[in-house]
């Protein structure tokens, strides 16, 4: 079975820990006592009804307010797919956590409440899914029980996001409407909304198709340690551990460490006790190189036919999630796969409006979730991809280094000079 990794989007009190928690239910993904102890909280809470969000909702802080403050990851399978959902929060005090939850996913799910439409943070979590390239978008409209099931209602949100969504990037969205709490189209089509002729929700999840690995992408295998067995008769063995990045490495591959530059051949590639011919996107395994070279963790070993150009100066979309603004000559830490670099902001190119998608131009700080398009220089030459061609060698955070708190998340696009054209695509 193939994975779908799905992260929830939307504005508070619009349904999601409750989706998750009907999803979770109506998909035997719930053992028994797991449900009694819900029911249990549910009925001393006075509740006339089980609180599926207290699935997901774990955190004492969350249960007392009724919110999602944290990212919960579930995970669950049907007989035709595996899933892993990023339960991300509504409010927007948390929207670094969304961003951190919706950074790995395939899909986007956006709810909305269908008597409220599109909320400020339902555009907000839109644009950021846009910004992270979330290959697939669903909006759910939910709570549609509170309606009257009524098809208006739902055509008429539908028509405003796909209105909305046209100037982002995002690739043909779909609308399915939906009641979470009685489970209404999650997982069965509902009879209340004979008018919708589409799938249930889950059964979407399992179809939609997930961008399959791309053999002819860039080969990326950054380096995250150096195996140097002291056993007997491993003496001579000198593996490069790490995942796959990008493409694919095949034994006999001419490769390239960066940033040394150093050439060699890939001898082996081992999986635990097995020997591979070939390696793709997202495995973990250990490289042995013909010769004996000086690569380290922090490295890339990439294909001579696609390696790129290390760099020390790059512009990146960076969305802050520091109290602190983020200024001009800020010194950082920065981690890029498994490097990790001193760098300073050289400038803010400009704050962008999530709700309008306007830019202000005459920013010269980023606050507490704003998002904004800024210039680093580093200490160190990374070996960068741009985000729309690879989400792992284009993405990295930023550390500040007293606390060692992660402050920021950058999508990288490469050169400290970019086009009006590109900045507008970002």
């Amino acid at each position: 079975m193939d994975l779908l990794r799905l992260a929830t989007a939307g504005s508070v009190d619009d349904g999601k820990s409750t989706l998750i928690g009907r999803l979770l239910l109506d998909s035997k993904a719930i053992f028994a006592d797991q449900l009694e102890a819900v029911e249990r909280t549910s009925v001393s809470k006075g509740y006339d009804y089980t609180d599926l969000a207290l699935l997901t909702d774990g955190l004492r802080s969350e249960r007392e307010q009724g919110i999602t403050i944290d990212v919960a990851y579930r995970y669950f399978a049907t007989p035709r797919r595996s899933f892993i959902i990023a339960d991300t929060p509504g409010h927007v005090q948390y929207t670094r956590n969304m961003v951190t939850g919706a950074s790995t996913a395939d899909l986007g799910l956006v709810l909305v409440d269908a008597r409220h439409g599109l909320a400020e943070q339902s555009r907000r979590h839109a644009v950021l899914l846009s910004m992270l390239r979330v290959p697939r978008v669903v909006l759910a409209v939910n709570k549609m029980d509170l309606v009257d099931y009524s098809q208006e209602v739902f055509e008429q949100i539908q028509d405003d996001f796909m209105r909305f969504s046209a100037d982002l990037h995002i690739t043909d969205p779909v609308a399915i409407p939906i009641a979470a709490l009685p489970g209404d189209n999650v997982v069965e089509r509902s009879e209340r909304m004979s008018w919708y002729t589409g799938p249930a929700l889950l059964e979407h999840l399992e179809t939609v198709e997930v961008a399959a690995h791309d053999e002819d992408a860039p080969a990326r295998f950054p380096v995250q340690y150096v195996i140097r067995p002291k056993s007997e008769g491993f003496h001579d063995y000198r593996g490069y551990a790490g995942r796959v990045a990008g493409g694919v490495f095949r034994v006999g591959d001419e490769v390239v460490a960066l940033p040394s530059g150093v050439r060699s051949r890939v001898a082996a590639i081992d999986l635990f006790d097995q020997s591979l011919g070939e390696a793709i996107e997202g495995q973990s395994v250990t490289i042995r190189l013909v010769d004996d070279v000086d690569v380290s963790r922090g490295d890339t070993i990439t294909r001579i036919d696609a390696a790129p150009d290390p760099v020390k100066e790059l512009t990146a979309t960076i969305c802050w999630m520091a109290e602190q603004p983020l200024r001009a000559r800020t010194k950082l830490a920065i981690k890029h796969t498994t490097r990790v670099a001193r760098a300073m902001v050289t400038d803010i190119d400009h704050r962008l409006d999530v709700n309008t998608l306007s830019r202000d131009v005459a920013a010269n700080s980023l606050g507490l979730n704003d998002v904004g398009i800024v210039r680093l220089k580093t200490t160190h030459p990374l070996v960068v991809d741009r985000y729309t061609d690879n989400r792992t060698t284009g993405s990295f955070i930023l550390i500040d280094e007293g606390s060692g708190a992660t402050v920021g998340a950058g999508m990288a696009w490469l050169g400290a000079t970019i086009t009006d054209q590109e900045l507008y695509d970002i």
